[in-house]
């Protein structure tokens, strides 16, 4: 059985770990997910995100998708989205982040 999640979202808070390339959710002292990424010069590749199944349904995912491009956006990075949740924020809030997104590659068949 999963532990109850302590805090609500407004304790949430996203930070960077840069030793182990991703930003990570906190809710309260409890790692509840994290974005994975890799630099690439001035770009920020985002590769996989996931948030605790305790933590579900609370919209965790949008304050670590919010929470990672804002920093990216705040350090001049252009975003690369290859995760398809990060993909799928960036296509609802397109607005907020226009001029810092490159598409993906296409995949190669």
């Amino acid at each position: 059985m999963a532990e109850e999640p302590a805090a609500d979202t407004q304790d949430a808070r996203v930070e960077l770990n840069a030793e182990k390339y991703r930003y990570e959710l906190y809710v309260g002292d409890k790692l509840a997910g994290f974005a994975q990424y890799h630099d690439s010069g001035n770009r920020v590749v985002f590769t996989h995100s996931e948030v605790d199944d305790a933590f579900a349904g609370r919209g965790l995912g949008k304050v670590l998708a919010s929470g990672a491009l804002d920093d990216a956006v705040a350090r001049d990075k252009v975003i690369v989205p290859l995760c398809p949740f990060i993909s799928a924020y960036l296509r609802k809030n397109v607005d907020k982040y226009k001029g810092h997104i490159e598409a993906p590659p296409e995949s190669q068949s």
